[in-house]
This record gives C-alpha cells, structure tokens and sequence, in this order.
C-alpha cells in the first residue's frame, strides 16, 4: 500500500491508519451470518474488494485482497482458499 492509498484508508467516518485495522476490517466483512446463510470465501473477498473500492483504492486492489486474506489464513483456518481463486489479472 502506497502513500495515496494510504491517505484515502485515513479518511472519511471509516479511518484505517495502520494495518491492524486494515486486518479488522476485513475479519468484520465475513458477516453477518445467519441461521439460514453464512458468507463464504469468495463472497468475503469481493465484500473487502468492493470496500477497498468505494475508499478509493484503485491500485493493486486484488493484490490487496490476497494480500490481506492469504495472511489471514495463517492464522484463521477456512477463512481463505486459494484455490477457488484463478489466476486473474489485477484489476
């Protein structure tokens, strides 16, 4: 994350100004879970994508996501897997 990108996470009602938050932001995407419905890894990913998105963020928003998500499997099974992503451009 650059120094723009950087600057747009800080601003508005939703601040992100360290990586921390950035992880929380995107444990807080995996909900709401229901009774009848939980949210999966794929739809996780593009809610945190399309946050990124609406901040802002235009570069290297995918790597971002993967970034953030692989790392997140570290230390959280099942909350990513690579392989239902394919190899796809960065958007």
């Amino acid at each position: 994350i650059g120094p723009a990108s950087k600057k747009r996470l800080a601003e508005g009602d939703e601040q992100i100004t360290n990586c921390y938050q950035l992880f929380g932001k995107f444990l807080m995407l995996r909900g709401p879970d229901t009774e009848e419905r939980t949210v999966e890894n794929m739809e996780h990913t593009e809610k945190f994508w399309q946050w990124l998105k609406q901040k802002g963020i235009s570069s290297h928003r995918s790597a971002i996501v993967r970034a953030i998500a692989e790392k997140s499997a570290t230390f959280f099974t099942g909350i990513y897997d690579a392989n239902e992503w394919g190899d796809e451009d960065d958007e």
